[in-house]
């Protein structure tokens, strides 16, 4: 199979990134010598963007296609500066139907929030504010948006759009009946029209992490919404109208509104580049929004493409086909890693080009136990640090790595990505060398041996010992890691079972603790989430991503409550030690108490394997049309950094011209 493997490479693996390998001087982590600043990217992406005035343009230009539509002149629909965006190569051009699918309609343009994320994955800057303050307590976060900016309809931005999603979103009962630990203890206060403070009753100074990468959900358009929502209209009217539209209830209507999911989603204010102009069942139509605040170096409103046509296409295989004949002009999310030879033979047709990113998941696979399983003897098993040191030293990751990633991905356990400021090399190095007669030995010193003499393992009282691994094979090679995975853990006794489930049973069985192991893959890892999200290495959050730890989750979210009254179970000492941790990460002002926190954390799951990792920083193929122009050939891929938001989507243009 390896040799298989290795004929294909020659073509074209010597294009794709080796995690940042070749990293300039500059710039890098002290720890990792990763680097984003040597690749060719502007380098106005890594700073504040600039204003029209503080470059000396006035005038300003719009596509034809606006014209005859009865709009206010550009100058008029721009902000008071507008914000200049530097595209990757050139000035583009305006014109043109980009064709994705569904899929990928979240992924190919910017959500627009009060700041954005840099292309270091480190740093975030300013966007629909101007600028904003933290506390030295880090309790009040406040911002101060840009003057003019308007939402699609026309409408101002102000204030109290973030008010109203803030108080009747975040914080409705109805809407949120927990509230989300995102926002535990806030409140917000409108100071002005362009100025609001989030003020909190502990410190919650990475608050500002969120607004980066959530900050879409913090944001609606009042003037829209509000006649959705009881808290501005009679409920027994709503009530009728919402069963009128065919809804169970107003939670449920102005969700589809809120996700662009129906037919009415056309009526919806946006400040994204683009706009609803038509939604169906199986497709969107999306056209440019006059009013986007953005514009290029010359003086050119944003985006360039007047409009996007995005189909709901199901099947992985038949989007592949598209993508590589060109009847798309972006695809990513579908596509595979495998399907990369493929995908470079469709290039040789000269209707695509074939870009190769990279995945910032640490681990494209990360297997994981239930310390809170209901079998007594099973949480025993896992327990036990070695058995955990077992079954990750009888994994052959470097083979793994050849099998499925041609040798481009990076082994790894689950720890923080390299550009962060939280990571050590040894972290993600921990208990990965392939070493199956140490994971025999570690079993035989626990007492979990072959009774019977089938090669497999029994527990301690000789009892059958098998684990069944259930999983949503989704995003990431998970499928054919899993089957290799069971083969090296038979060839040391584990008598592994595969269980492949869909979405909702994923969510139910993992939300009520019932899988045995299951799997994900870790983002979170950057340090735009890894300290507000440390998911992958504390009980904070209940997810269907996760079932390692449920009610240990369960108990530190009712912690206020009388102990009689709290739920789900005591963690033991060490597990309270890794929530302590989190706490100080996530609250503390002290920079340097917050790294050491981070580390703790890290440096606690290289020694006990809370979760086990495989293969990360792996290959993305990204399909661009060879008419699809300004997308960066070697970006990062991940929901951490939002997939395409640091490479200005709106910037992309179509040019027809051989």
């Amino acid at each position: 199979m390896l040799k298989a493997v290795a004929a294909l490479l020659p073509a074209w693996a010597s294009v794709l990134p080796l995690g940042g390998a070749g990293a300039a001087e500059s710039e890098q982590t002290a720890t990792s010598g990763f680097s984003v600043h040597d690749r060719g990217w502007p380098k106005s992406w890594f700073a504040p963007a600039k204003t029209a005035s503080e470059l000396g343009i006035s005038r300003f230009q719009e596509s034809p296609a606006l014209a005859g539509l009865g709009l206010p002149p550009v100058a008029k629909r721009l902000p008071d500066d507008p914000v200049v965006v530097e595209p990757y190569q050139r000035i583009g051009r305006y014109g043109g139907t980009a064709r994705i699918t569904m899929t990928d309609h979240w992924h190919y343009f910017n959500w627009e929030a009060a700041l954005t994320i840099s292309a270091d994955m480190r740093t975030f800057l300013p966007n629909l504010a101007e600028s904003w303050e933290l506390s030295e307590d880090g309790r009040a976060l406040t911002f101060k948006l840009r003057r003019g900016i308007r939402w699609s309809d026309g409408e101002p931005l102000t204030s109290d759009d973030f008010v109203f999603t803030f108080d009747h979103f975040w914080m409705d009962d109805e809407w949120s009946p927990v509230t989300s630990v995102r926002v535990a203890g806030g409140r917000i206060v409108k100071i002005d029209d362009l100025t609001f403070r989030y003020v909190f009753t502990e410190p919650n100074p990475l608050f500002v992490n969120m607004i980066a990468q959530y900050g879409s959900h913090f944001v609606d358009p009042e003037h829209y919404f509000r006649k959705f929502h009881p808290a501005f209209v009679d409920r027994e009217q709503l009530n009728t109208d919402v069963k009128e539209d065919g809804y169970i209830t107003w939670m449920a209507r102005l969700g589809a509104l809120r996700g662009w999911a129906v037919e009415r989603s056309r009526e919806v204010p946006t400040l994204r580049a683009y706009r609803v102009e038509k939604r169906t069942l199986q497709m969107m139509r999306l056209v440019r929004n006059p009013y986007y605040f953005k514009i290029d170096p010359a003086g050119n409103q944003l985006p360039y493409i007047d409009a996007i046509e995005a189909e709901d296409v199901s099947e992985p295989e038949i989007i592949t086909a598209q993508a590589s004949t060109g009847q798309l002009d972006f695809a990513a999310f579908a596509m595979r890693t495998q399907d990369i030879p493929l995908l470079k033979l469709g290039e040789r047709s000269g209707f695509v080009n074939v870009h190769i990113w990279e995945r910032l998941h640490v681990s494209d696979v990360v297997i994981q136990l239930n310390f809170n399983h209901a079998d007594e003897r099973l949480r025993a098993l896992y327990w036990d640090k070695r058995f955990r040191q077992a079954l990750s030293h009888a994994i052959n990751r470097d083979e793994m790595n050849q099998i499925i990633y041609f040798g481009r991905g990076v082994p790894s356990q689950v720890t923080a990505h390299p550009s962060s400021s939280y990571y050590e090399e040894a972290f993600a190095k921990a208990y990965t060398e392939y070493d199956p007669e140490r994971s025999r030995a570690l079993l035989d010193e626990m007492g979990v041996v072959d009774v019977d003499g089938d090669g497999l393992r029994e527990y301690p009282d000789g009892s059958p010992l098998t684990v069944t691994l259930e999983y949503l094979d989704f995003e990431t090679p998970k499928a054919i890691t899993m089957e290799l995975v069971r083969a090296y853990w038979r060839e040391v006794g584990i008598d592994l079972r595969l269980k492949l489930i869909d979405g909702g049973l994923q969510n139910a069985r993992a939300m009520a603790g019932l899988m045995q192991m299951t799997l994900w893959h870790a983002d979170r890892v950057t340090d735009v989430l890894f300290p507000v999200e440390p998911e992958w290495w504390a009980p904070r959050a209940l997810g269907w991503e996760y079932c390692m730890w449920n009610d240990w989750v369960r108990h530190y979210k009712t912690r206020d409550k009388p102990l009689a009254e709290r739920e789900g179970e005591v963690p033991p000492p060490a597990i309270r030690q890794l929530m302590d941790w989190a706490d100080v990460l996530r609250t503390t002002t002290d920079p340097a108490r917050r790294l050491e926190a981070g580390k703790n954390l890290l440096r606690s799951n290289a020694e006990n394997l809370w979760n086990i990792g495989t293969v990360g920083m792996a290959p993305q193929p990204v399909v661009v049309s060879k008419r699809l122009k300004n997308v960066v050939p070697n970006g990062i891929w991940g929901w951490d950094n939002r997939w395409t938001l640091s490479y200005h989507p709106a910037t992309w243009y179509i040019d027809e011209s051989p």
